[in-house]
């Protein structure tokens, strides 16, 4: 049995718990926000969700933990047999993660928690973005997946992570530049929340959220 650790407000702690579903292995949740207490430093070492809990022991990083799920539960595969192919999505989730998602998340305090963004770390961010988004359109094939034709762990990264950029960056400069930057993305959404454990995921997420700003 698995233990996911964590929040549904994350984007990563979505990404992973969507890999859990898709490939129907067994876990249980625990909520659980980022914090210093040393408890939680022992399990996850700068206090990050998500972590995971495994018979091996505990795992922290969110691609480490992809990948673990991977190689641990081989059945309902997520990456493509063939070596290239496999690094291609790789390669696809950290342009995405690194050169997308890392620099958007720099918008969020004033796009979803009422905090503030300096203009200069906006005019930062669009620029960054711009490239980082064009970079990506150059790797993403919507056909009708992110890689290729089939549902893989590109995917399972893409939907969370490009659906909160859409949104930061649509709070931000009043329009999404996932859309500008890559034509079709609507449709792509569209498909992977016709997906019943999307729409799971989707679900609980809101839930969170709601949660979240009740309390605040």
């Amino acid at each position: 049995m698995v233990t996911l650790y964590g929040s549904a407000i994350s984007n990563y702690y979505n990404k992973i718990k969507l890999a859990l579903m898709e490939k129907e292995i067994a876990f249980i949740e625990v909520l659980l926000a980022p914090n210093q207490d040393e408890s939680i430093l022992k399990r996850s070492p700068l206090g990050k969700i998500p972590f995971i809990k495994s018979n091996e022991g505990y795992l922290s990083e969110s691609q480490a933990i992809l990948e673990y799920l991977e190689d641990a539960f081989p059945v309902n595969p997520l990456y493509p047999t063939e070596a290239f192919e496999r690094a291609k999505c790789r390669e696809f989730i950290q342009h995405l993660e690194l050169n997308v998602e890392l620099i958007a998340r720099r918008l969020y305090a004033e796009a979803f928690f009422g905090g503030h963004v300096s203009q200069e770390i906006k005019d930062e961010v669009l620029a960054k973005l711009t490239l980082g988004l064009t970079g990506l359109n150059r790797l993403i094939k919507l056909s009708p997946y992110a890689v290729g034709d089939k549902f893989t762990a590109a995917d399972v990264a893409a939907w969370p992570h490009l659906q909160l950029v859409s949104s930061a960056t649509q709070k931000i400069y009043g329009q999404s530049l996932v859309e500008k930057y890559i034509p079709g993305i609507d449709v792509y959404f569209k498909m992977i929340e016709s997906r019943p454990y999307a729409q799971k995921v989707g679900e609980e997420r809101m839930t969170a959220l709601a949660a979240r700003f009740k309390n605040n």
